[in-house]
Parts: C-alpha cells; structure tokens; sequence
C-alpha cells in the first residue's frame, strides 16, 4: 500500500518578509523526491514546518489525508535528519543504535572503519563520521517517510555514494523527502524534485527547469 505524506497551503514570514508563500509538496512511500533551492529560499523551514517544530501564520500538513500538525510526536510516521547533529555528545554507538531499535552489526559491515568502534562516544568522532551515524540510523529508522536536510553535508565521496546505495536499499519501505546543497546527488536520486524559488514550489518536469527556475545552469548540471 502507497502512503502519502502532502502539505499545502503554507504561509510563512519572518518580520514583513515573506518567506513561503500558498506551498504544495508530496512525497509517497516507494519513491524519493528532491527539494531544491538556492540558500536562505526556505528549504530547512519547510521541513520544520512539515516535522511540526515550526508554526508558521498557515499550513496543512497530511498523512494519507488525516492532519498531523505535530508530526514530531509520531515518529512511526516521520523522522528527520535537521542540518546540525541532534544526537547527544556524550552517547556511545551502542547506545545510539540500541535507543533506534538497530543492531550495530551491519552498519560496521557497511562501513568498516566503524570496526570495534560500538564502545566509541559521539563526540570521538570526526565531523563527517558523525554525519554519516545520524544519517544511517534515520534512513534505517521504523518510520514511513525520513526528510534528510543536508545527508551529503561533511561526507566524503566514498560516504556519499554508501548513503545513496543505502537510500536506495530502504526506497521500497518508505518515502524520502531530501534537501542538500550538493543538488547533483539529490538529482541523481529523485523520482520527483522541486524547486523552491519565489516563496513557491515549483513541480520539475525536467532539468531544463531548473535553468528556467533560476536554480543551475544545463553546463553545471552535465559535468560530473
């Protein structure tokens, strides 16, 4: 069975600055869907928004069509990844993916340099080690649908190219919402993607729109 996760309607200022303006997204189980925008358009806030974290002056946030204003309090519903780490410095990789319901086995066997690390604390690792345990143990969560802002953020290309197999692994079970300034990686991965721009979101049919929207140029985009 496909779930759907919509929000609509969202209005959103800062002061007398419009920040969102009337936003549609959606995002369904077994598919993963790309959110682009240039710094400062609102990608984090939408997500926010969406987690319920933040009350803007209107929105309508839906799983399967039931309104769920605080989706932060059904974690069987949706887990998000924010831009800075959010798990506790002091915890040990055991304890991490003991409290999500993991077991560390396959994520050392994923990631060897992890090897015999389980007793390690948070704050013993490296910036990018740390981005990549908060990250995994989101993607591997129980929930429906994982948003990820900025997944790719301190990773090294070997993690990058992981996380996305490992995205990919979990696509079947659930729906992702992902944001990341490395916007070839998002574009690698989406089956649906849009641009946020203007206060609106805007709906890629193709990578020509992404031009039109003002966000990359097609040179940028083919080069790898």
């Amino acid at each position: 069975m496909v779930h759907q996760l919509e929000v609509d309607s969202v209005q959103l200022q800062f002061g007398k600055r419009e920040i969102l303006s009337d936003v549609y997204l959606k995002c369904e189980t077994g598919r993963i869907t790309g959110l682009l925008g240039r710094n400062g358009t609102g990608k984090s806030s939408l997500m926010n928004i969406i987690f319920g974290s933040l009350v803007p002056e209107n929105k309508s946030v839906r799983f399967d069509g039931q309104s769920v204003p605080k989706a932060y309090k059904h974690h069987e519903l949706l887990s998000y990844l924010p831009q800075y780490n959010f798990i506790p410095a002091h915890l040990t990789l055991s304890r991490v993916f003991s409290d999500f319901n993991l077991e560390f086995g396959p994520f050392e066997k994923y990631f060897p340099e992890f090897s015999q690390k389980h007793v390690s604390k948070i704050i013993q690792l490296s910036g990018g080690q740390r981005r990549l345990v908060e990250t995994y143990v989101l993607i591997k969560s129980k929930s429906e649908f994982v948003m990820l802002d900025e997944p790719f953020s301190h990773l090294s290309p070997l993690m990058i190219a992981s996380v996305k197999e490992l995205i990919k692994e979990e696509q079947p079970n659930k729906g992702f919402l992902i944001t990341d300034h490395m916007y070839r990686e998002v574009v690698d991965l989406a089956n649906d993607l849009y641009v946020l721009a203007e206060e609106q979101v805007y709906l890629v049919n193709g990578i020509e729109d992404l031009e039109r929207l003002g966000y990359a140029r097609l040179n940028q985009i083919d080069k790898s």
